[in-house]
């Protein structure tokens, strides 16, 4: 039987109708293992080709490519790059999980598969960063963000005091969530140094009864990293750290925070997962104006499957989470971020000025680059020749412009050394 172009030919000549690709490439089907097509009740082995594409299939692969040979170095700071061996194994299940017979995105939530699944990777969070057990695990919806709104309307009263340390944008936009829920005090903020520095926390006049201290530990559009944390003046405070882009990426003594929080399309995953870190004797005090959604109280009492949460999601952190224990845990895994970014921040310094990061450098970013170029005219041609050399979303965010290479944990050493040396290409071209 002949097929035509829009069709796939399965098993014995049966012809399954296909949607007519957009380009060459979409129309191919990636397989990583032989799979099955149940027809009348019978499991039949399935042999796939798209008859549409000219470029054949083996094993998964594109013939004459392997792996990352078909990649670009992604520098985007969100949603980021993930590891490549995550990316293939998640690839290999997303047909069938594990003989279940169906995907990770078909599963019940409250099935056994997928409750293998998130008690797994809470597990390996919580030892990679040796969470205590007086902490929930909490994973939701929303993004960074909505907690800027669940933070004030779970820890603290209308009329309470929330001091903040606000050390570039994210830290700002907390402030004026929280403006809407409870008083809010701003201790310190670069803002009029453009956000290059952290402050001398002796230097920091706390409120005596705030009922927490805000912080960003990295803030992703600035390239500003708290290497240490500040301290709480009322005893009966709290640090709440905003973790979403260094989460994972070094060792974090979670004990010095009643909260930590972050959106995990920076270091752990894909968008859509929200990773909420909380003492757990601050659970409990949520407001009688509290959505249900916005309660960790509700999501803590059912393990995060209130609702349906974003499973697919987290079953890519939780492949993330094996994959960073693999590597040696987080002591290992900073080793790796200082490297890049010491190879990187080394070849602006060693520039002579033609690139320059405007951070102090006691405090710049493991995982957010941001630099300029001495002729700013330049910047577009340096991110428009970058990208013919495969190396995409070097663009400054657009409140700030120039240029930023997020370096998170997935972006290989390989990744770092590609652009050090388009770098000083492009300095002797143009300098």
């Amino acid at each position: 039987m002949a097929a035509s172009t829009n069709s796939f030919l399965v098993g014995n000549n049966t012809q399954i109708p296909a949607l007519k690709p957009k380009s060459t490439s979409q129309s191919l089907l990636h397989l990583s293992k032989p799979n099955t097509v149940n027809f009348a009740g019978k499991i039949k082995p399935v042999a796939v080709r798209c008859v549409a594409s000219t470029t054949q299939v083996q094993d998964g692969v594109r013939s004459g490519s392997v792996g990352s040979q078909e990649r670009v170095f992604n520098f985007a700071a969100g949603p980021a790059t993930l590891p490549e061996n995550v990316l293939l194994k998640a690839q290999a299940d997303l047909y069938n999980w594990r003989g279940s017979g169906m995907s990770v995105m078909e599963m019940s939530h409250r099935g056994k598969e997928f409750l293998s699944i998130i008690q797994k990777a809470e597990s390996d969070l919580r030892q990679l960063l040796e969470i205590p057990q007086e902490y929930s695990v909490l994973f939701l919806q929303g993004g960074a963000t909505t907690q800027f709104a669940a933070l004030p309307l779970n820890l603290c009263k209308s009329d309470d005091t929330v001091d903040f340390v606000v050390t570039g944008s994210w830290g700002d936009k907390a402030v004026k969530e929280a403006k809407k829920y409870c008083k809010t005090n701003v201790i310190w903020s670069g803002k009029s140094e453009k956000y290059t520095k952290v402050p001398s926390f002796e230097e920091l006049e706390q409120t005596p009864d705030a009922k927490y201290l805000h912080i960003c530990a990295n803030e992703t559009i600035h390239g500003v990293e708290f290497k240490d944390y500040p301290v709480p003046k009322n005893p009966d405070g709290f640090l709440v750290a905003d973790m979403s882009s260094n989460f994972c990426s070094k060792p974090v003594d979670v004990s010095k925070f009643g909260v930590i929080y972050g959106g995990a399309q920076k270091n752990v995953g894909p968008s859509g997962v929200t990773i909420v870190i909380i003492r757990k004797d601050l659970i409990g005090n949520a407001r009688d104006i509290t959505p249900v959604m916005l309660d960790y109280k509700i999501h803590d009492e059912n393990s995060s499957l209130y609702n349906t949460p974003p499973c697919f999601g987290i079953y890519m952190c939780g492949l993330v989470f094996e994959d960073l224990l693999e590597q040696g845990g987080l002591k290992e895994v900073e080793r790796k971020n200082q490297r890049k970014a010491d190879l990187l921040y080394n070849a602006i310094e060693e520039s002579n000025g033609f690139f320059r990061c405007p951070v102090e450098k006691s405090v710049r970013s493991l995982m957010n680059v941001p630099f300029t170029l001495e002729k700013s005219e330049l910047e577009a041609e340096f991110i428009k020749e970058a990208a013919k050399e495969k190396m995409v979303q070097l663009k400054g965010h657009r409140s700030v412009g120039g240029m930023r290479a997020s370096i998170y944990n997935a972006m290989p050493l390989a990744g770092v050394e590609k652009l050090v040396a388009f770098m000083k290409d492009f300095q002797a071209k143009h300098a």
